[in-house]
């Protein structure tokens, strides 16, 4: 039994969150339960929903701390006391600090609702990527499941879903309708790493068949 942690923001609805709770228990994903979600408020959404969802919960809150090392510290420490084969960011906006990530190199993954590498970087998430990408006049868009390096969305890509983008659109329409693929493409994601059929050649992922 694969043993998965989640980090959520501060803000999070917990969508993504919900998504790999109920794919772990109703078999979508296989072999794999979640064993803790971790977040920054107590009284985030997201947070209450894990708690309805009877999973445990911690809240490390970076702004109790007075620098980065020390918040990494107490994080780690969290994570360690789960024991998570597989952490998942959903809707984590910090970046996660660098002894987390060497902690569990290439077993954390986030999704970005975008197709990377384009329309990331720090400061990019929600409705500012989907603005970002009306913009710039594209005329399909996406989601990207990545693995977790020490930079903003510069991992190595596991999965990408396009979605078209539609004259009309607005942030809104267009977080609407990326929404539900990244779900489907985070529990895919998230079931090939469970199955061993993620290979890490450099910043390539190769899927084994």
């Amino acid at each position: 039994m694969k043993r998965i942690a989640i980090l959520v923001s501060g803000v999070s609805r917990g969508s993504n969150m919900r998504a790999i709770i109920e794919a772990c228990r109703d078999g979508r994903i296989p072999d794999s339960t979640v064993v803790a979600v971790v977040g920054a408020r107590d009284d985030a959404p997201a947070m209450h929903n894990a708690r309805t969802l009877g999973v445990d919960t911690a809240v490390v809150n970076p702004r109790e701390f007075p620098d980065p090392d020390m918040y990494g510290d107490a994080l780690l420490w969290v994570l360690q006391k789960a024991q998570p084969d597989l952490i998942c960011l959903a809707g984590y906006m910090r970046l996660l600090p660098a002894r987390v990530v060497r902690a569990y190199p290439m077993r954390i993954m986030n999704i970005h609702p975008a197709l990377l590498p384009l329309f990331g970087g720090k400061g990019m998430y929600g409705l500012k990527v989907h603005q970002a990408v009306l913009e710039s006049g594209m005329k399909v868009t996406g989601c990207t499941v990545h693995f977790v390096d020490e930079q903003y969305d510069t991992g190595p890509i596991i999965l990408q879903r396009c979605v078209p983008i539609r004259s009309d659109d607005t942030p809104e329409t267009l977080a609407a309708r990326v929404l539900p693929v990244e779900h489907e493409t985070y529990l895919e994601a998230i079931r090939l790493f469970v199955q061993g059929r993620l290979r890490v050649e450099g910043k390539h992922v190769r899927v084994d068949e």
